[in-house]
């Protein structure tokens, strides 16, 4: 069945690889100025894509000596059958301490509550260097924007302090702008943690890494266009033998032409935009724009399932 799909996603306008707003290189500039003043580093990310779009920069210019943790979340919209892969081609590859996945938004999360034993463990086996002699414990939290850095802080310190957010988190990528100030997530012992802005690489590799971190919204959506990021869905979907949004868009069959996809869908609900034709008269027109938007907020809360999007990289 697949015969009939795309076999390779392509796209005109390539400017989306070369996104790196100023907040992201003065973010980075900021990092490594802090970084002789911390223990150990925990890498956040996305568990949808954990091959793809990874800050290379931060294996060389961050993380260095220091222990390295690399948090995988989201877990609850990922396809874990992979899980044992993806780990080893991760530690095979990379110098990364440990892995451990976490969905933040689930307060019993295991993996959340792993994270701090896990850190003071590698601190304490690890060569502090200068800060040798400071009795508190200071951990760096980075990433690409909105994977969770933010949420995962604010579930730790609620775990073990029982305290109230102090990172400010929101659905849109960029909401940290600049390292915060150190917050602290345990008086006994004294950690404190240091939240940043989302970095992502200043040239991603490709357009398919590119547009994997879009999908998964840690590109703002208006950099890239919906309906291109629509049109790499549906492209994703027939290439993995996904048909799940042939019913949820009213498509009668599965099909390659997301203008199709997204026609049939908006008229289905009625769902149209109002124009002003020459004559003074009105016109109707499928909301295009508007079922993208739909077709991707269903993907990102998990209406088509667990999925990996970096399985082809396996």
């Amino acid at each position: 069945m697949t015969s009939k799909f795309r076999q390779s996603f392509k796209v005109v306008d390539k400017a989306l690889l070369r996104w790196f707003p100023g907040h992201m290189g003065k973010g980075m500039k900021q990092m490594q100025q802090k970084l002789k003043s911390v223990d150990c580093i925990i890498e956040v990310h996305d568990a949808r894509i954990p091959l793809s779009g990874r800050n290379p920069d931060f294996k060389y210019s961050i993380s260095g000596l220091k222990p390295h943790i690399l948090v995988l979340n989201k877990m609850d919209l990922a396809d874990l059958n992979y899980k044992q892969e993806v780990e080893e081609k991760i530690m095979r590859e990379q110098k990364i301490s440990k892995i451990i996945y976490t969905n933040c938004k689930n307060s019993l999360c295991p993996g959340v509550k792993q994270i701090m034993p896990t850190a003071l463990s590698l601190i304490k086996g690890s060569n502090r260097y200068n800060r040798s002699e400071n009795i508190d414990s200071r951990i760096m939290v980075i990433g690409v924007p909105n994977v969770g850095k933010s949420s995962l802080i604010n579930s730790i310190r609620n775990t073990i302090l029982g305290k109230k957010s102090a990172a400010p988190v929101g659905a849109v990528a960029g909401i940290t702008r600049a390292v915060q100030h150190q917050i602290k997530v345990s008086h006994d012992p004294l950690v404190y943690v240091l939240d940043t802005p989302g970095v992502v690489s200043p040239t991603i590799k490709n357009v398919e890494t590119g547009l994997k971190l879009a999908l998964c919204a840690t590109l703002q959506d208006h950099l890239v266009g919906e309906e291109i990021i629509a049109d790499y869905l549906l492209y994703w979907f027939n290439k993995n033998n996904h048909f799940d949004y042939v019913s949820y868009l009213n498509c009668d069959e599965p099909t390659d032409d997301i203008r199709i996809v997204l026609a049939k869908a908006a008229i289905h609900r009625k769902s149209s935009i109002k124009y002003l034709n020459f004559d003074g008269s009105y016109i109707y027109r499928p909301d295009m724009q508007g079922m993208a938007r739909n077709f991707l907020n269903a993907f990102r809360t998990g209406v088509f399932g667990k999925v990996l999007l970096d399985n082809d990289l396996l």
